[in-house]
């Protein structure tokens, strides 16, 4: 096991950056962000790292969210609403 970290994400968006964090802690992959994303007024570019070990699985998450992939469509959010039970 490497305890080498990998950059596999840059952005100078902020939330962008934290969307991205989220994704990634919620496929299970441990996430350090460095850059200006810290204190009231985040400013500059930030950067997601990852172990070494998650790296090939990290960059393909972050390439399906570029693509798309995990894009919730108005008609998805319609269609839960309309399956939801009454309360």
């Amino acid at each position: 096991m490497s305890d080498q970290l990998v950059q596999v994400y840059a952005s100078t968006d902020t939330f962008g950056t934290e969307l991205m964090k989220g994704r990634l802690e919620a496929e299970g992959i441990s996430v350090m962000t460095k850059g200006e994303v810290d204190g009231p007024y985040p400013t500059g570019a930030s950067y997601l790292w990852v172990m070494a070990d998650d790296e090939i699985r990290a960059r393909a998450i972050v390439d399906a969210v570029a693509s798309g992939a995990f894009e919730v469509k108005d008609d998805d959010v319609m269609e839960s609403a309309e399956d939801a039970p009454d309360a």
